[in-house]
């Protein structure tokens, strides 16, 4: 175990609480002490829901320890059935609780409640948030789900499928649900379930009245799909439509399965982010530097995206997922990279501080990171904090989310561009920041604010991450030599974020040399010397 500062997953009977809290008519009962209810706090405050989730904590104290616990989860559970009236309960132990053995499954079978009682067995110390959402799902299907013959059809002439994947807490999830339901309708497909989210224990129950499942999320719907296949003999997509050309490709995988002509949904997608990416300028975007990060899904989608539609370089690639990994390092030999697979921030800082991107696709953790390198970022992934719960409409899938896409991941390097334009004009006798506006005539003084951007100062060395392991090596770039005012100056005309790049370059540059004063000589020198390797 490794104590941190950050954490990119809960432990697992938070990822249980992200399927309860997504689901109807379900409540879950925690067996955990009185700190374990934080958890609350992730779908209250983070994701902004208009409720709690349905989650239940025996919230058993020390003094409680040497007394009847397993009575006192008896009791919650009861009190929890006759207080809410669930279709289906969701039992489990929090990573502490768990350590005391209790087996809150065999304690409410002895209820004799009047509904199913799903027990989870989640290994805290071994499994992590997403494989417990992941275990959650599947153990609801496994338990709920009817075979075919024993579940009243729908009528309907129209291929059916169901939507697995979607959970509360997930990154944009509600809007590609949106998405996604909306371009299925379109193809003539009409949707039977949509679980986790919105789900019922009923729903569930009918989930073989259907042809084939549609996965958006692996990391939670991939183990209840290939239990759904072997049980029921239900194909599922493997296409994640992130981009447009995926999207396209999942149109397709789409129709084969439900004996569709996917031409004629193909020929309505409208995509702006297509013509968009073509029309900017080709040498500003073309082979831009790119770190991706993320669960393994949307990690590799974005990092397919950013090389094929964008034109950038993916440097970097990595993921947390570590039940994912073998499909992430599969990817990254598509870029000639070696993927990252990592749960630890100062290792992924390190490798961002020594790749030098242009731009950073990851999560909330690397838009901290990238903050204090100075290098833009757009968030792709979870984990992610109150700002990527929009109230907007904001998709990642589709071709609605291909346009989402490149407004977010294109925008920090324009606006990065239009701030350098600010600075650069500071010092001008008609831009600078006393001047008067120049509809108001020369006669008048007015007092105007700064953009904060062109104001921030720029670190000295933002090559070393903020924080470094216990006992490592500082890193040789931040013993650089120093800058004289000239080239200080110099410096200050390029660009603010490629800037901490040029600094860096500039420093090792002279490292290498022995050159304990950088002057404009050595800067130029620098940059020619890089701009050839």
């Amino acid at each position: 175990m490794q104590l941190t500062l950050w954490t990119y997953e809960g432990p697992p009977h938070v990822g249980a609480m992200r399927i309860a809290t997504a689901m109807e008519e379900v409540h879950y009962v925690l067996h955990a002490p009185q700190g374990d209810t934080y958890a609350d706090l992730l779908f209250t405050m983070i994701e902004r829901l208009q409720k709690r989730p349905p989650v239940t904590y025996t919230t058993f104290q020390a003094r409680d320890l040497g007394g009847d616990t397993a009575e006192l989860f008896k009791t919650a559970a009861r009190e929890a059935f006759e207080r809410f009236s669930p279709k289906a309960m969701l039992v489990g132990a929090s990573c502490t609780a768990e350590l005391i053995q209790d087996d809150p499954g065999g304690l409410c079978k002895a209820l004799n409640l009047p509904v199913p009682v799903v027990a989870l067995e989640l290994p805290s110390y071994q499994r992590k948030e997403n494989w417990g959402a992941s275990e959650t799902f599947y153990q609801l299907v496994r338990n709920l789900a009817l075979p075919a013959d024993q579940i009243e059809k729908t009528p309907g002439s129209k291929p059916r499928c169901n939507i697995l994947g979607p959970a509360a807490l997930g990154f944009r999830h509600r809007d590609d649900l949106t998405e996604i339901r909306k371009l299925l309708t379109d193809m003539g497909l009409e949707i039977n379930v949509v679980a986790p989210l919105t789900a019922t224990p009923a729903d569930i129950a009918r989930l073989a009245d259907a042809q084939f499942n549609v996965v958006l999320y692996p990391e939670i719907a991939n183990l209840s799909a290939q239990w759904l296949q072997r049980q029921f003999g239900q194909a599922f997509t493997k296409t994640i439509p992130i981009g447009t050309t995926a999207t396209r490709n999942f149109v397709r995988e789409v129709a084969q399965l439900a004996g569709l002509d996917p031409e004629a949904a193909l020929a309505k997608a409208e995509s702006r982010a297509a013509w968009y990416t073509r029309s900017v300028d080709s040498t500003y975007l073309t082979n831009k530097r790119v770190f991706v990060f993320g669960d393994a899904t949307h990690a590799v989608a974005a990092a397919k995206v950013a090389a094929d539609e964008m034109g950038f370089t993916v440097v970097g690639i990595g993921t947390y997922s570590r039940e994912f990994a073998r499909e992430v390092r599969e990817a990254a030999k598509l870029y000639g990279v070696e993927a990252l697979i990592s749960d630890d921030y100062l290792e992924i800082e390190a490798r961002i501080a020594e790749l030098n991107p242009e731009l950073v696709l990851g999560t909330q953790m690397e838009r901290h990171i990238a903050k204090r390198l100075g290098v833009p970022c757009a968030v792709i992934s979870a984990p992610v904090h109150v700002q990527d719960f929009p109230a907007r409409y904001s998709p990642q899938m589709g071709f609605e989310g291909a346009n989402v896409l490149f407004d977010t991941w294109v925008h920090p390097l324009m606006m990065g561009l239009e701030e350098h334009l600010i600075g650069m004009f500071r010092g001008d006798s008609e831009f600078h920041e006393d001047a008067a506006p120049s509809h108001l005539g020369g006669g008048v003084h007015v007092q105007t604010l700064q953009p904060a951007a062109a104001t921030a100062a720029v670190p000295a060395a933002m090559a070393a991450p903020a924080m470094q392991q216990a006992g490592a090596q500082s890193s040789p770039i931040i013993q650089a030599a120093s800058w004289d005012a000239g080239a200080e100056k110099e410096l200050k005309k390029i660009p603010f974020f490629v800037r901490g790049k040029a600094r860096r370059n500039t420093e090792r540059y002279a490292l290498d040399r022995g050159v304990t004063v950088i002057t404009m000589e050595t800067l130029y020198e620098s940059k020619a010397y890089y701009s050839q390797s």
